[in-house]
């Protein structure tokens, strides 16, 4: 009889990393994979999911407006444990570093479920940046079985902090057999977003959402690009909006009359793979996407103080900025006005350093060496 194996996703970049580990368990044929979605992000989630033809096999939906962090948390902990109760299964696989990743793993661990963490290791040093994700992803290490690392670094980081070094796999990230798949689907996508984009203008992609940037941060990150937009005539922004509205009203305030400033909602996943391939560069405080310009090859402003993927940085395919306007504005100039610069930065993406494509398939052997007779 065949063992079960439960994924757990919640949000739009679970669920784009775990796809691939979830095709590549079923594809294997030695588990019965299960699907349970929190539903912490709703229609960004199901999106992610349809792309991959991935159904869940439950969903949570524990979604609800203005939800805070401790409903997400005492929600997806109470109603996975109830789930987990009624499937049995030989082990839990969570991703990264979220609210549905911390409370769901926790389910397992009280039940006594191995759990399995994909993208373990990563560090900022920092727990309120990001926050709450640095603490959601320390915690998840403390507990889990197996720990499927993305880089040499993150091992480092687990066995500093006693991990059990058998335990601990290097694997690269799960994000780059997502989008190496997706890369090879996606044609320009035919909404009225991209009909906006002039087709001989160069644009920058932006994406800001976390915590820590909102308020004074976002705004002088919507400066640095004002004063772009001034000084470089046919440049052209795209900016695909988180729904917070704390988020929204920022972007709005700057942007709503600037033509050369595309807002609009979350893109799906394709679509934002379409984008970050055809931009100049690519301005964002996400985590994902400072491992997806590896693979896509563009430079990219990481608009954060630290971060967690120390390798971006080393590897010289990110520029950390932050929210400081100055500095933006100074290397988005550096970008746009030297070519040499420009070409430097794009050549760095060359070494992947956050893997080839193969972390699912390592994943999976170590569940079949881990858990079949």
């Amino acid at each position: 009889m065949r063992k079960t194996i439960v994924c757990v996703v919640g949000t739009r970049p679970e669920a784009i990393k775990m796809a691939p580990v979830i095709l590549a368990i079923h594809n294997d044929g030695n588990f019965d994979v299960k699907v349970l979605a929190t539903g912490q992000h709703a229609d960004m989630l199901d999106s992610v999911l349809n792309f991959f033809n991935i159904t869940p096999d439950t969903n949570l939906h524990v979604m609800k407006n203005c939800q805070g962090l401790e409903y997400i948390t005492s929600s997806v902990l109470t109603l996975t444990s109830d789930y987990l109760k009624k499937v049995n299964p030989a082990a839990v696989l969570v991703h990264g570093d979220t609210t549905t990743t911390f409370a769901a793993a926790l389910a397992a661990f009280y039940l006594k479920i191995p759990v399995g963490h994909v993208e373990a290791g990563l560090r900022s040093f920092t727990l309120s940046q990001p926050f709450p994700e640095e603490l959601n992803r320390v915690l998840v290490d403390k507990f889990a079985k197996w720990a499927f690392a993305p880089t040499v670094l993150s091992k480092q980081n687990l066995i500093e902090e006693k991990f059990p070094v058998s335990n601990i796999v290097v694997t690269g990230n799960t994000v780059i057999d997502a989008l190496l798949c997706a890369v090879q689907r996606i044609k320009k996508p035919e909404i009225d977003v991209f009909n906006r984009l002039s087709d001989d203008k160069p644009f920058v992609l932006l994406t800001a959402h976390r915590r820590e940037s909102w308020g004074k941060p976002l705004e002088h990150i919507c400066q640095a690009v004002a004063f772009l937009l001034e000084n470089y005539s046919d440049l052209n922004f795209l900016v695909p909006m988180h729904k917070n509205p704390i988020v929204r009203e920022v972007f709005y305030k700057y942007f709503t009359n600037e033509e050369r400033v595309v807002l609009c909602e979350p893109l799906e996943y394709p679509d934002f793979v379409w984008a970050m391939k055809n931009s100049l560069f690519i301005m964002s405080d996400s985590g994902g996407v400072q491992e997806e310009v590896t693979a896509i090859k563009k430079p990219l402003l990481i608009l954060r103080s630290v971060t967690e993927r120390p390798e971006a940085i080393e590897n010289g395919t990110g520029i950390l900025t932050g929210t400081d306007e100055d500095k933006i504005i100074y290397f988005s100039r550096k970008l746009l006005d030297d070519k040499i610069y420009y070409d430097s930065v794009v050549a760095k993406c060359a070494l992947m350093p956050f893997g080839d494509g193969t972390a699912s398939q390592k994943i999976v052997e170590v569940l079949k060496e881990s858990l079949c007779d």
